[in-house]
């Protein structure tokens, strides 16, 4: 089957230059197994239902076996012997040599497994993969780029995009899962995010006390989370929520699912930018809740595209967090982080890209052209509210929409469709 590329890979093949180890981690079924065999030149999956108990054997009597192959070596799912962590890192330490291992991992170690780990400091490099964003699927064109924005190499002008307000509805419930992007039949497509979440429901929510787990209640917290997506509610709400839906349940219990479902790399917060222009009482430091992708929130909330588009006020939400997605991806590529901004005026900024060497740009999400304005006078407010204060003017303001043409306002706001962008 031909492989689609992925944003991700240039990035893991200049790291491979540089170091040891690359770890690849994200939720399953986004593609790291796929993209990481791209690069290796030997493979040992872990998860095998074949193997794993012969692998578990030879790791308890010499791991170093597990390592012999070609490099780079790909060990497929390795925090299922968490030892080969640290075997890795001797190996690497050892051989002293760059592009020896690609690791994946579906599940981060938790804090009991975290204290018998080598850090990887020096020896590993992380690179965070997600479902696919609407460039790497195909359905954006690409004609305007983050890159080429941040530089002022492109001219936000007249160019459309051919996501129609019903496709985008599709998309949003669909996902950026590999196999669901694969597949003609729209139907089964959908069906991808619901066995997702039946899989992690039943299966992948396994408690690390070793207690039973209800998949009920896991189904019950998803629900209650996607219905908060894109908003800064405290936790307080979320647990009544789940409760209102489930019945009786501990706070303490509800965490301890919220803190694995993080850890399985399902839920992805943003964390708060502050860029030191009011006093930090008046910034609000909460993250922004969000999911890896927005068909878990759909296929949670058990909602159709047409049922999508019949409700604009979930769409907005659900967008927002399909841009969350692609634009982590596009960030990363070009050395970004994503954030968001809220104030306790009122002030907001859906996402705020930040670099290293301090250049940053302003994004807000708006579904429909109604709004494009409203979220152009918000980014223009922010903007001026840091320029009297003399600290670094933001590189761009842009507001990503759900609508069909690009264009630039005359208080120099990129107006830049969904279906247009990429890296």
């Amino acid at each position: 089957m031909t492989y689609i590329k992925r944003t991700i890979d240039k990035e893991i093949a200049e790291k491979l230059e540089i170091m040891g180890c690359i770890v690849i981690r994200g939720p399953k079924w986004c593609g790291k197994t796929t993209t990481a065999k791209q690069f290796a030149k030997s493979v040992i999956e872990l998860q095998d239902p074949h193997e794993e108990a012969k692998y578990k054997e030879i790791a308890e009597n010499n791991i170093k076996l597990l390592l012999e192959g070609k490099n780079p070596r790909l060990i497929d799912e390795w925090q299922l012997i968490p030892n080969i962590w640290n075997a890795i890192k001797h190996d690497v330490d050892k051989k002293d040599g760059n592009g020896l291992y690609i690791i994946t991992g579906s599940v981060a170690p938790n804090d009991k497994d975290k204290k018998d780990l080598h850090s990887g400091i020096g020896r590993m490099s992380f690179v965070t993969m997600y479902p696919m964003s609407l460039y790497e699927s195909g359905d954006s064109n690409g004609s305007i780029s983050l890159k080429d924005i941040l530089s002022n190499k492109v001219k936000v002008n007249g160019q459309t995009s051919n996501i129609t307000y019903e496709r985008l509805a599709y998309l949003t419930c669909r996902g950026g899962w590999p196999s669901a992007v694969k597949m003609k039949d729209e139907n089964k497509a959908l069906r991808v995010a619901k066995e997702y979440l039946d899989a992690l429901c039943e299966t992948d929510i396994e408690n690390d006390l070793k207690k039973n787990i209800n998949p009920a209640l896991t189904r019950a917290i998803i629900r209650a989370y996607s219905r908060l997506i894109c908003t800064i509610e405290a936790d307080k709400t979320l647990y009544e929520d789940v409760r209102s839906i489930y019945g009786a349940v501990s706070d303490p219990t509800i965490m301890s699912y919220l803190n694995k479902l993080k850890r399985l790399y399902v839920s992805d917060e943003i964390e708060a930018w502050n860029p030191n222009i009011i006093s930090k009482t008046n910034v609000r430091t909460s993250p922004k809740k969000a999911l890896v992708d927005s068909s878990i929130a759909c296929a949670a909330l058990q909602c159709s595209p047409k049922e999508l588009a019949l409700d604009p006020l979930s769409f907005g939400r659900f967008f927002e967090n399909l841009v969350d997605r692609d634009l982590k991806i596009y960030a990363s590529s070009i050395g970004g982080y994503l954030r968001h901004y809220r104030d306790r005026y009122g002030l907001e900024c859906d996402q705020v890209i930040h670099f290293d060497n301090s250049e940053y740009g302003l994004i807000q999400t708006k579904l429909g052209t109604r709004k494009i304005k409203e979220g152009a006078e918000k980014l223009i407010d922010l903007r001026d509210k840091i320029k009297v204060t003399g600290k670094k003017e933001p590189k761009f303001l842009m507001v990503v929409t759900g609508s069909d043409i690009a264009y630039t306002t005359k208080e120099g706001v990129l107006i830049v469709p969904i279906g247009c962008l990429k890296d």
